[in-house]
């Protein structure tokens, strides 16, 4: 989200930003509608004025015992005219905003161009691919082979995207997350929290999944049927009430009597026609997303809120389910459990002062980066180019581990800075010492890790030639000292 007077005076600089990101000029349409915000504003600050005089005359008039009814007809034009011109001017605010909305964020000046993946920069590498005197297996070939990866099980309950796992490979995904968990609270410092996982549109819209992305989240929804039912009952209260006096409470005797039954009839059919057209219209609908990572929960912890500077930096952590409908991704990873409709990952979160965010970003990456250290997992670190960096991001880190089956890197962690984008959105400020007013924060996300795809590189790096799994070291103790899943669930070592 934009703030449209640096836009007013910065249009070139905006419209270089836009066409980092692939649009054509934007500041040029955003202006227009500023402007005639602006002109409305200046007129109605006109006419307010003119019908304080005006009121003020009336009141000299009628001390003065003169006529001031042409005073009063035109105070009352006037009071029309406010009520037409703010209505004009909230109609215009909604385009503006709707369109700042939609607009990304300005990528930052080392971001690298480029259009696509194929243009990301590679940054650095730690460790060594496992070498291996066999052809190495991709994680749903061992899963499956171990009898503890059921994805049949898991479309039939749910459909495509959805795994079952079980036993050695369940307790091992709980382990991973436990793991990643208490390093990032005992080791790093931050703050465990357990979120809601549905949120509601403005905190979707804070971290910038809405409006634009919402085909990507999945939507829950409550009906509110005690407000329906009383707000269509009330409502039909007076239409038959109205109905009554002028249709029925003139007649008398048999004709009477027949139209009441009629009406009776009548308001029944009008009951059950407007209970479906209250359904239909989605206004008596609660309505939730279920969270596409706890990013969008741990963000807006600290919305419209105004924090003191001894507040920050601030480092929130949390384990969570996360849910993605993967819109535009037919055709991609459709076996094993690289891109599911559900999966556990813990996420991390920075609130920051402007002049830390860029410090913080290497540090919150190296954070993420550590976990895959302690298993022993070879990667790399590489920075997205313009074309590839996210919405809400204007910096953006992946990491990506190295899959044996699969011979290729493969993204467990994207780590970004956000400036002031989804602050602005959120209304998150702090109030710096010695300053007067106050100041956006600037926010910073990254996943320490994706738990299914750390499974996955687990498995695929630690297989050995029967297909059975080595546990690595840092997670026996969290696997009640198991050192092998194997077909007969485990084996606890000599």
């Amino acid at each position: 989200m934009f703030d449209i007077r640096w836009i007013r005076d910065n249009p070139a600089a905006f419209d270089a930003g836009m066409e980092q990101r692939g649009l054509g000029p934007q500041s040029g349409a955003l202006l227009g509608l500023d402007g005639e915000r602006r002109e409305i504003q200046t007129r109605l600050q006109e006419i307010q004025t003119r019908r304080n005089e005006a009121s003020k005359a009336i009141g000299a008039a009628k001390a003065k015992g003169g006529d001031a009814a042409s005073l009063i007809g035109e105070v009352a034009s006037l009071k029309d005219a406010l009520r037409e011109g703010e209505a004009g001017e909230r109609g215009i605010v909604a385009k503006l905003e709707a369109a700042l909305a939609g607009l990304p964020n300005i990528p930052a000046d080392d971001v690298p161009a480029g259009d696509d993946e194929d243009a990301n920069v590679e940054l650095r590498r730690w460790g060594t691919r496992p070498v291996l005197d066999f052809a190495p297996k991709e994680h749903f070939e061992l899963g499956e082979a171990l009898g503890l990866m059921d994805f049949d099980a898991g479309a039939k309950i749910s459909g495509a995207r959805f795994v079952v796992l079980k036993g050695a490979l369940a307790r091992l995904d709980r382990a991973l997350g436990a793991f990643m968990l208490d390093l990032m609270t005992i080791e790093y410092g931050y703050t465990e929290i357990v979120p809601p996982l549905l949120v509601r549109d403005e905190a979707a819209f804070g971290t910038g999944q809405l409006p634009k992305f919402s085909d990507d989240l999945f939507k829950a929804t409550r009906l509110d049927r005690d407000d329906l039912l009383e707000t269509v009952s009330a409502d039909l209260r007076a239409w038959a009430n109205e109905l009554l006096d002028r249709e029925i409470n003139p007649l008398s005797g048999e004709a009477q009597n027949k139209a009441l039954r009629a009406h009776v009839d009548r308001v029944q059919a009008e009951y059950q026609s407007r209970i479906d057209a209250a359904l239909d219209s989605g206004d008596y609908e609660e309505r939730y997303w279920l969270i596409p990572t706890a990013e969008v929960p741990l963000t807006n912890l600290v919305r419209d809120q105004i924090l003191d500077e001894s507040d920050l930096p601030m480092r929130v952590t949390a384990l969570t389910p996360c849910f993605r409908s993967e819109a535009g991704a037919a055709g991609k990873d459709t076996r094993g459990m690289i891109r599911q409709h559900q999966f556990n990952k813990v996420e991390i979160v920075s609130i920051v002062h402007p002049g830390q965010a860029a410090e913080e970003h290497e540090r919150l990456t190296a954070c993420a980066e550590e976990v895959l250290k302690r298993l022993d997992l070879h990667y790399r670190v590489v920075t997205l180019c313009t074309g590839d960096l996210g919405f809400s991001s204007r910096k953006t880190y992946d990491i990506e581990v190295w899959l044996p089956g699969q011979e290729r890197f493969r993204e467990i962690s994207s780590c970004s800075n956000f400036g002031d984008f989804q602050a602005r959105r959120m209304g998150a400020r702090f109030r710096p010492g010695g300053e007067k007013g106050t100041r956006f924060v600037h926010t910073l996300n990254g996943s320490a890790l994706a738990v299914g795809r750390t499974l996955i590189a687990v498995m695929e790096n630690y297989q050995m030639a029967d297909g059975s799994v080595v546990v690595p070291d840092a997670l026996r103790s969290y696997m009640g000292g198991l050192e092998i899943i194997g077909p007969d669930g485990g084996n606890l070592g000599s």
